[in-house]
């Protein structure tokens, strides 16, 4: 057995909420867009990950994910984010940190509650 992506999704009440964090804030771009529907919905992806964006008030108050992006580079990640989008750095997370189990990681939270946690491995 074989996978080759997973892709979440991740409810919002309003979708420009994610919208700001994941395609304005850390440049995914929309592959599918149905926002100006009843029910928006998009698909957004980059670097071969993909994430479901759904705007639906009830499974957004059930569940405000946490999820973990891995990167090679951090400190340009984080210099990017705090330059232009510092309001998203997580008041817990908002600079870089090496953390016991070797990875260094911020993180992000939007106005929702969804929490992105930027990390990088191997590090000297």
């Amino acid at each position: 057995m074989k996978f080759t992506k997973l892709s979440p999704n991740i409810f919002y009440t309003d979708i420009k909420i994610g919208l700001k964090l994941f395609v304005d804030c850390l440049e995914f771009k929309i592959s599918y867009d149905d926002l100006d529907a009843q029910e928006p919905f998009g698909v957004i992806e980059k670097d071969g990950l993909g994430v479901h964006l759904i705007q639906s008030k009830e499974f957004a108050e059930k569940d405000r994910p946490e999820l973990r992006l891995e990167t090679n580079n951090i400190e340009e990640v984080y210099s990017k984010v705090k330059a232009n989008f510092p309001t998203l750095l997580h008041p817990n997370s908002k600079e870089i940190s090496l953390k016991p189990w070797g990875a260094k990681e911020f993180a992000l939270h939007d106005e929702s509650g969804v929490c992105v946690i930027i990390q990088q491995w191997n590090v000297q």
